[in-house]
């Protein structure tokens, strides 16, 4: 494989473009842009590199790249398969909060609605909100000040809103376009803050049904100038132009970036956006891949978003609307969005390092409870059946004291040859060290089973016939299921009192995390065995009949329901249509 890779590296063109690093089973584990491609694809196989890059470059195997005509066209690219694929060494847009947005649906009978996934094609969205109680108070505002369609569904006859004159019931008769367009430029004009003009229709509303001597009706239109005044005070402007913006910054250190986002609607600050992630390329091209990210295809993405000067000249410039202020009062809150970003990731180190020590404090407990030189790596073993049948094993690992679903392992067993737990364990373990021995893979420092002695002795039994010595525990049940003890290689309890609570509740949580694991694989091959059962008792599918028609219906339940007309459209020959239809009635 490295001298592929190195004859790879040979041929990369002096061009821009996206490279996408994979690893031995093919998966993407990274994706990039760059300028020159020969320039940065190699340099992630020459000269140091810190030990999170060196944790990537480890794992790759291969690479792919794309050749794009500019740096432009790479910027895009890069965006696109990122969020296609979303490899597992990019970042991350995970926001510390889901914020609500107001919604006009693209519906030939338009709905105002608050969501908090924007979606392209929807419609037009508002927002965010600071909190849904907020969105919700506007829509109800809008959904009585206009009247747009409030029902999911188009009902058979005019309902309740029309009647009280809040909808135009396209139900029981053709709206015009035009009188909708009205109402919609209306609804903008509130949502995006320019709601003077709003109130001086309402009053002329009001006046009117007052001259008219429909009192009610100018009861309520002043009731919902009032609340619309209510509104705009909650609003209130900071910067005194009323324009949507993001104010976005940025800090870091050696393993992480810390975006912060100001969101500014009408003026006014209404939330705060934080997104803390790892990042495998300069600092400054993190921050910009985020901003692409984000930003790429954000249906909502405010006229402007504000941003501290880059170091160098960029393509996102030209891509995104973004201005770099160099004064005034955007230029402080760009300052003061980096501030809230220092802090943020000031905060996150120091969190992370009391979080450290105490993880390292439970492990070293853990190895002095049962006498062993560390635990710092620790494997645990579950076996899970029903009935003695689709038996299974599972394995999960803690690195640190904090899980490594990398490295979580599933054990198929053949109920034959295993009739117990116990033999189940033996090969499970077998199965795990033999093929760690030779492939010269890491041990670990511990090997914890779900079960008593019977599953230490196995545990220990396939161990000494591979010739490799290793610590090995259980952790014990009780008549309820919960962890109760934990028991050393020689099969004694070893007290957990309650000075020893924080250990107790690290093990209770491995053992509950290999149980969840193992039975969830379980289920998957138990549904999966009666799934093939079915169709293995229909005369001519065999394999690949069988694997083509799952493909097609998704499910057994959804052969089963297929017509004798689809089944034949699927695929299958007329006589076999009809006796896989036969089958399911009878069943049925």
């Amino acid at each position: 494989m490295e001298t592929m890779v190195s004859e790879k590296l040979q041929l990369l063109p002096a061009r821009p473009g996206v490279y996408l690093m994979k690893n031995a089973a093919g998966e993407i584990l990274y994706i990039g842009k760059a300028k020159t491609l020969k320039n940065r694809v190699r340099s992630y196989f020459t000269g140091s590199h810190d030990a999170k890059t060196q944790a990537l470059v480890a794992r790759i195997a291969d690479f792919e790249y794309v050749v794009t005509s500019s740096e432009m066209e790479a910027f895009i690219l890069e965006a696109n398969l990122i969020k296609e694929h979303s490899p597992p060494y990019n970042i991350m847009l995970k926001d510390d909060k889901s914020y609500p947005y107001l919604l006009i649906t693209a519906e030939k009978h338009p709905r105002i609605l608050v969501s908090r996934t924007p979606k392209q094609k929807a419609g037009r969205y508002y927002g965010p909100y600071p909190n849904v109680t907020a969105a919700r108070e506007a829509a109800r505002l809008l959904n009585r000040l206009l009247p747009l369609r409030k029902c999911k569904t188009l009902p058979d006859k005019a309902c309740l809103y029309n009647h009280i004159g809040q909808c135009l019931a396209p139900c029981v008769r053709a709206v015009p376009e035009t009188e909708y367009r009205d109402i919609i430029a209306k609804a903008a004009l509130f949502l995006k803050g320019e709601q003077q003009e709003i109130l001086r229709w309402l009053k002329e509303k009001m006046n009117q049904a007052s001259a008219d001597l429909r009192f009610e009706q100018a009861a309520e239109y002043r009731d919902l100038i009032g609340e619309l005044r209510h509104l705009r005070e909650k609003q209130s402007a900071l910067l005194g132009d009323e324009r949507d913006r993001d104010v976005v910054a940025w800090a870091h250190n050696d393993a992480l970036l810390c975006v912060q986002i100001l969101f500014y609607r009408h003026g006014g600050l209404i939330h705060r956006g934080s997104f803390l992630t790892p990042f495998y390329e300069l600092p400054e091209e993190a921050f910009i891949s985020f901003l692409m990210q984000y930003y790429g295809d954000n249906s909502a993405m405010p006229p402007e978003i504000c941003i501290p000067p880059l170091a160098e000249p960029s393509p996102v410039l030209e891509i995104l609307p973004l201005t770099v202020p160099r004064r005034g009062k955007t230029a402080d809150l760009v300052r003061l969005a980096q501030t809230n970003a220092e802090t943020a990731l000031n905060e996150k180190i120091q969190l992370e390092g009391k979080k450290a020590a105490e993880r390292a404090g439970v492990l070293a407990e853990l190895a002095e409870l049962l006498a062993i030189p560390a635990a710092q790596t620790i494997e645990v073993f579950d076996i899970s059946n029903l009935a003695g049948t689709n038996m299974v094993g599972g394995m999960v690992q803690f690195t640190g004291a904090q899980p490594n679903r990398a490295a979580y392992r599933k054990f198929r067993l053949d109920a034959q040859k295993n009739q117990d737990d116990t033999a189940c364990m033996r090969e499970v373990i077998s199965r795990r060290y033999s093929r760690l021995k030779r492939e010269g893979g890491q041990f670990p420092d511990l090997v914890l089973v779900d079960g008593g002695r019977g599953q230490i002795g196995a545990a220990l039994s396939a161990l000494r016939l591979l010739e490799i010595d290793l610590p090995v525990a259980g952790l014990v049940k009780n008549d309820r299921h919960r962890t109760h003890a934990l028991m050393n290689a020689a099969g004694r309890e070893v007290p957990l009192d309650d000075s020893h609570r924080a250990v107790f509740r690290f093990l209770e949580y491995m053992q509950e995390e290999v149980h969840r694991f193992a039975i969830a694989y379980h289920r998957r091959q138990r549904l999966r065995q009666m799934t093939l059962s079915q169709l293995d008792e229909i005369p001519g599918v065999g394999v690949a009949r069988r694997r083509m028609l799952l493909t097609k219906f998704g499910s057994a339940d959804g052969v089963a329901a297929a017509t004798e007309e689809a089944l034949r459209d699927a695929g299958l020959p007329p006589r076999v249509a009809q006796a896989v239809r036969a089958h399911f009635d009878r069943a049925g």
